[in-house]
């Protein structure tokens, strides 16, 4: 099993815009969000220093996204963000990162999400003490014990 914790504000892998056409006739695009670029690095850092490398075949992940309290949200009070980014963003820019870094040979290789969700610090057993993400990746010989439990 391996743990990655990251940390800073989690930039949704969003869409896309074209913004002209480069000499070769091919479209160029850019990420809508300015956040995405350094999300990634910090996911790509955090996960090179978890020493996995190269995991292949079945791959079960938990992603525990921390986002910023609002200073509206009730201080006492269990809150849900339901609000932006998308959680599907926040997985889709998290896993190209994780592909990036050579965790995994290819995101496609997930084949179950053990655990997706936003919460705030402080509000969940697995959450961050500050903004960022928990991931947990699993290979079948560690998932699946937990799965006949289940």
């Amino acid at each position: 099993m391996i743990t990655i914790r990251v940390y800073g504000e989690a930039g949704p892998q969003g869409s896309k815009r074209f913004v002209g056409t480069s000499k070769a006739g091919r479209g160029i695009m850019i990420e809508s969000s300015a956040k995405v670029k350094p999300w990634r690095e910090a996911v790509k850092w955090a996960a090179m220093q978890s020493g996995a490398r190269g995991l292949d075949g079945p791959l079960w992940v938990s992603m525990v996204f921390t986002i910023k309290k609002p200073k509206s949200a009730p201080k006492r009070k269990r809150t849900w963000p339901a609000t932006k980014p998308d959680l599907s963003k926040l997985a889709r820019s998290t896993e190209d990162a994780l592909t990036d870094a050579g965790i995994w040979a290819d995101d496609a290789r997930v084949v179950e999400y053990v655990r997706l969700a936003k919460v705030y610090p402080s509000e969940d057993r697995d959450a961050l003490d500050r903004p960022g993400c928990l991931i947990t990746i699993m290979t079948e010989a560690e998932a699946w014990p937990m799965e006949m439990a289940a």
